[in-house]
Formats: structure tokens, sequence, C-alpha cells
């Protein structure tokens, strides 16, 4: 068994999970994790995860990328995890305004130590679009940035333009905050949750497992002012005229069989970014390609190493 691999169920010794106070006094549940001390330092790395998520899904890969020197850091999303919820609604993930997570990965990021080498942001799900959206918008200017699987665009039965009038009506003939479906990830599916995610029981077990660890930090399905938000956002990056200006190096990693966020609106996006590196996946991995079987994350977690060793070298030790 890989080291990595260890960490899969168990919060690593040298690593803190604290809380971070957003400016407006938002308590944030964050995790960091310095970088070995028998290693070089290689930079300082900020995950953030999709709607839903929590920092430990991520732990074997954060181990992988910490025993190459990284200093790894992440905060659960402001209304999700162990974050907080912005709605008495059970564990429904709201929030107002799309730029309220802006804010808060912005903050967090000006706030955050620049001198251990390049800094760097890896993004999933929602999380790759608020990381690129941030990093258009410049309120953030990290060395690289990374987008796995990125919110560009929803899955809808029915098309965005008409799935966001929808959700906008839904959102104003009842309480915005309410859940906008029961269970699952995705509403008008007999496909399993599991079968969205990946292809690996074994990982999908791991994030059961620490739901069952952490019940309070689970995170259900989304509000309905959060569906109106995520296509609001989403299409308002898609046609930035910012995109084709972004000085960032981006590396995008697609899965074209992604049954939960759109791949074409990610590809169309990738055209449009003048600094990109692309990578697509066919029918061998669903949505979560950190979380995939070994071949898919193996590749992916290679083509990511890559990427950095090419666009946030380490810096060179000072001489003595």
């Amino acid at each position: 068994m890989a080291a990595h691999a260890l960490y899969r169920r168990a919060i690593p010794s040298a690593a803190t999970i604290t809380r971070w106070l957003a400016p407006d006094g938002w308590v944030h549940r964050r995790f960091d994790w310095p970088a070995p001390t028998h290693v070089r330092p290689r930079g300082t790395m900020l995950f953030q995860g999709g709607r839903g998520d929590v920092f430990e899904k991520y732990l074997e890969a954060f181990a992988h990328w910490h025993m190459r020197g990284w200093t790894i850091a992440s905060f659960d999303w402001r209304g999700q995890g162990g974050s907080g919820r912005c709605t008495p609604a059970g564990d429904c993930g709201h929030i107002d305004r799309f730029d309220q997570y802006i804010d808060d990965l912005a903050a967090f990021w000006a706030g955050w130590d620049a001198t251990a080498g390049p800094r760097v942001i890896v993004g999933h799900s929602m999380g790759g679009h608020l990381a690129l959206r941030a990093v258009v918008e410049r309120r953030i200017d990290p060395a690289a940035c990374i987008l796995i699987a990125p919110m560009l665009g929803l899955r809808s039965p029915i098309g965005s333009r008409v799935g966001e009038a929808a959700a906008r009506m839904m959102a104003a003939i009842g309480r915005p905050t309410r859940p906008a479906w029961r269970g699952n990830e995705r509403p008008y599916t007999a496909r399993s949750r599991e079968s969205l995610l990946t292809h690996d029981p074994a990982r999908y077990a791991d994030e059961v497992w620490w739901q069952g660890a952490n019940p309070a930090n689970r995170t259900g399905p989304p509000s309905w002012q959060w569906m109106v938000e995520a296509f609001r956002s989403t299409r308002e990056l898609r046609t930035d005229p910012a995109l084709s200006t972004t000085s960032t190096p981006v590396q995008m990693l697609v899965a074209d069989a992604d049954a939960l966020v759109d791949p074409q609106a990610a590809l169309t996006v990738a055209g449009k970014l003048p600094h990109v590196e692309l990578h697509r996946y066919g029918p061998e991995s669903a949505h979560e390609i950190l979380r995939e079987a070994d071949p898919v994350r193996a590749r992916a977690i290679a083509a990511i190493d890559g990427f950095l060793e090419a666009q946030a070298p380490a810096r060179q030790a000072a001489p003595a």
C-alpha cells in the first residue's frame, strides 16, 4: 500500500484543523499541513473542493503533494461542511450570492503566508469554478491554477437557459432557502450517487466513512437560491471578456462523461484562456477524477505534478 493511502481515513498527525474567520465574522473550518522538514520545500497549495465537499475526501491526494514538499491548506466553503449553514433547513447547502464565496476566498488568500515558495490553487468542481472566477477577476494571484472537473456549466435536462429560468421561478414562488431536491447529487436520474462520482467503490466508501465519523459536516442538496446563483455565475464567467486576457497559467482536467457538470462548457472556457493546458478523460472517469480508480487517478496526479514543475517551479535556495 502506498504511504499516502494510509491517510484516507485519518487526519495526519502534523496537520491541524482550526477555525478561520472571514472579514464579516463567519467561521470556517480550516485545514493546514506544513511541508515535511526532511524534503526541500516546494511551495504552498490551497485546495478547494466542490459543492458539499469536505477536505477529508482529498487527504490521499494531499499526502502525495505533501511528500513532494508542498504545504497544503484548505477550508470548507461557507454554508457547507464544517463551516456552518446559511439556512436552518437541516443539511441544505445554501448561499445568497456566489460573490460571498469569492470574497471568502480572496480574504483567505490575502492573509495566507506567501513566503514559502510559489502559491498555487487547485479547485475541484464548484471549487474550480470559484478559483477561476477569482483569478479572472484578479482577486487572487496564484503562480498556477489547476481546475479538476470544474463547474463551468450545469447539467440540466432542459438546458442551461431554461434551467436557470426554472430555478429562478422556483426560488421566487417559495422559500429560496429550501432544498431543490431530495438526496443524490442530481435529480431526474436513476443512477446511484456513487456512479456519478467515481468507479472506485473503496474511495466512495471513504467519503461515506467520513460522513459517519463527522455527521454534522455532511451537506445535502443545494437550495433553490444556490441553483440560481450557480446558473448565473457559470453563465457570466463563460462570457467574461477577461478570460482572454488572463495571464495565470491554467490546467484543466475534464471528464467527458461527467454527469454532474457540463464538460462542453469547460472545453468552451478552455478555448478562451490564453495559457491553458487541457487534459481530457473518457468513460473511464466520472466526476471525481482525483478519487477515481487508480489508472485514472495516477494519470491525473502525474499531469498535475508535471504542470506544477513547469509553471510553479520551486524557488532556489538562498546561498549560505
